[in-house]
């Protein structure tokens, strides 16, 4: 396996213009001649194949939802990065492409990160011309907030549903190429497998998820816009239905795994309250704008939140990090939490909670603006929990919320499978070892708008493959493989629900690769999954047939997936011995328990190839390069 990362050469600032100006283009009315895959209509995969529908190409655009609104980007609340300074407050392009450099702990490209800086103001002006509607200061000019790790505003939103109102924009452009007949667009279908011909990715096999039926789709270049694995963990933010299953498809057809270990755990989350629940609610981190992190001081505190007077109460972010306080990135938030809950100093009935106060932002700016600010997300926390957010401070504690590792691409979003792009979240390629807040909204929509459209041209310009059919050998053959893999599902007739091993194997992720690792751990780790992943396989049951809607079935095959994709997981977190953002490993930290990196032997990208169910995979590196920015250990204090 080779990985060219394809990194243009020349400064920084110009690699990307000098890329497009390199790169080979085809004429606008040979577009229609060629046909794109588009798996996933986030809003990375949204924004991708109405973007290269307007040029010209053929696109068919698949989801697993009823409708391609119900793709997860909702869920990103907070907002959107981009380096527009409206606020006079000192923010450029590099100083974006700076924080997210540092923010992801030194363990991403440079080339690319830069880029998403640059193409991120584009963003907003596409989105606002959509109709999005982002929040206003009173003379009309874009409002800004700050997020986690930058010291500036750049944070565009709308209230606490910026997620939502974005994908409404992309939404909206796909659905007016549906329209005009130049998008096909799958809904209900769930990809099962690539299908390669002379080792290009040439199409996919898919479950129509109403009527069982397994069809092929042939193309001459295919998008995998699919999201992210936090659900190996069972409990996390996501969607229950998200999963791994179309980007380890494609890794078990030979695309690279890269870095699986980099998961991020989000601080902000309304705390598990039993074993009955089978997602966890984020509140966005937007919250830590006005709401102020606290603990009691004294273990065993018995007193109601507001009966705890200042002299009694530990705002530990603003005294461990007094230059970034509350707004302090999400791994470290998420580890300083995790401390002091360690402590005892926990609060709520389990003890790992922490609070997240707004009374002081209240007493100073008045309820009426709070509310203008976060109105939907109290009223969610509210109907959650029954306490009322404006009087009691909420109760917070970290849970699984994105992964920065992914199927491996390089500069043209590519993956080692020529071919095959991945995009958004699906991806590893922007945000190394810890994403900033506000970003993952902003890699989707640069991914899918202005990175794909310009650089899959170029890949169908100098490829040349010849026209393939779903007639061709090799779709008959992973039509066979998906056939026989689903039959065998259905075969299982144990004793036991597939939720209830997907719940056994989040126990031992939590645990053992959590927010916290060490080797011991992740070796118990990879004993226990493979004895579980064969109690899956002997005493699993999965009801109904695979002729219609089975959604018992579609839980199986991911959760079969995940069974494999753990392993992978923590042989990374085994192999890098060092800590980085969100990879925390127990034994490789600083006095004062900070994370400690090795730059001189892990500063590289670890891309893992497939060797087989149960066999180790072969790690593969691609080098960093740090050209423009200087290593040096992460402080936000």
């Amino acid at each position: 396996m080779t990985l060219d990362a394809k990194i243009p050469s020349g400064p920084l600032a110009e690699k990307w213009d000098r890329h497009r100006f390199e790169m080979k283009l085809i004429n606008p009315a040979n577009k229609r001649k060629y046909s794109v895959i588009v798996v996933g209509t986030g809003l990375a995969g949204a924004a991708a194949a109405a973007t290269m529908a307007e040029l010209g190409y053929n696109v068919t655009a698949l989801c697993y939802n009823d409708s391609a609104r119900r793709a997860h980007s909702i869920a990103a609340q907070g907002g959107i990065n981009a380096a527009k300074n409206y606020q006079n407050d000192g923010d450029s392009i590099w100083r974006l492409f700076y924080d997210t450099i540092k923010g992801g702990d030194y363990r991403s490209r440079e080339g690319n990160v830069y880029r998403l800086a640059q193409v991120s103001n584009n963003i907003i002006d596409q989105c606002v011309a959509q109709g999005v509607p982002f929040a206003r200061e009173y003379g009309g000019y874009l409002d800004n907030r700050s997020f986690g790790g930058a010291q500036v505003s750049r944070t565009f939103y709308a209230r606490g549903q910026t997620g939502q109102q974005l994908l409404l924009g992309a939404y909206s452009a796909l659905m007016r190429q549906v329209g005009l007949g130049k998008v096909d667009l799958y809904t209900r279908h769930e990809m099962m497998d690539v299908v390669l011909v002379d080792g290009h990715a040439r199409g996919i096999v898919a479950r129509d998820m109403v009527t069982g039926k397994v069809v092929s789709f042939a193309a001459d270049a295919v998008i995998l816009a699919t999201g992210g694995y936090s659900n190996v963990y069972f409990l996390s933010t996501n969607a229950i239905a998200c999963n791994v299953t179309a980007a380890y498809r494609a890794y078990k057809k030979g695309a690279a795994f890269a870095n699986p270990a980099f998961v991020q755990i989000h601080p902000t989350c309304i705390p598990v309250s039993g074993d009955h629940q089978s997602k966890l609610t984020l509140m966005s981190e937007s919250l830590r704008n006005d709401g102020r992190i606290w603990v009691p001081k004294n273990k065993g505190e018995t007193r109601g939140p507001n009966d705890i007077p200042e002299e009694d109460r530990d705002y530990y972010l603003e005294r461990k990090y007094p230059s970034f306080g509350n707004l302090s990135p999400r791994d470290i938030s998420s580890r300083s939490a995790k401390e002091v809950c360690d402590e005892g100093r926990g609060v709520g009935p389990t003890g790992y909670g922490v609070y997240l106060d707004f009374r002081d932002a209240i007493d100073r700016l008045g309820k009426h603006t709070i509310e203008a600010r976060y109105g939907n997300l109290f009223q969610m926390y509210e109907r959650i929990t029954g306490e009322d957010p404006y009087t009691l401070p909420m109760r917070i504690y970290p849970a699984l919320h994105y992964t920065m590792g992914g199927l491996w691409v390089d500069y043209n979003l590519m993956s080692n499978i020529p071919g095959l792009h991945v995009l958004g979240e699906a991806n590893f390629s922007d945000h190394g070892a810890n994403r900033l807040g506000a970003s993952a909204l902003m890699q989707g929509l640069a991914d899918g708008y202005f990175v794909i459209p310009y650089t899959i041209g170029h890949y169908l310009a100098t490829a040349k493959q010849e026209k393939v059919t779903t007639d061709h050998a090799e779709f008959k053959k992973a039509e066979e493989d998906v056939r026989g893999r689903l039959g065998k599902l259905l075969d299982l007739n144990g004793s036991r629900t597939v939720v209830s091993i997907h719940r056994e194997l989040g126990h031992i992720m939590w645990e053992y690769a959590g927010m916290a690792r060490n080797g011991a751990g992740l070796k118990k780790a990879l004993e226990l999954i493979p004895q579980l992943r064969e109690e899956f396989w002997s005493n699993a049951k999965v009801v109904g047939d695979g002729e219609n809607v089975n959604h018992s079935l579609e839980r199986a095959g991911r959760v079969a997936d995940f069974l494999e994709f753990a392993e992978l997981l923590c042989h990374d977190a085994l192999n890098r011995n060092e800590s980085c953002g969100g990879h925390f490993r127990e034994e490789y930290q600083t006095e004062e328990g900070e994370a400690l990196r090795n730059d001189d032997d892990y500063a590289y990208v670890a891309a893992w190839e497939y060797t087989g169910v149960g066999s180790e995979p072969i790690l593969h590196k691609e080098q960093l390069e740090f050209e423009n920015v200087k290593l040096q250990t992460r402080s936000y204090k």
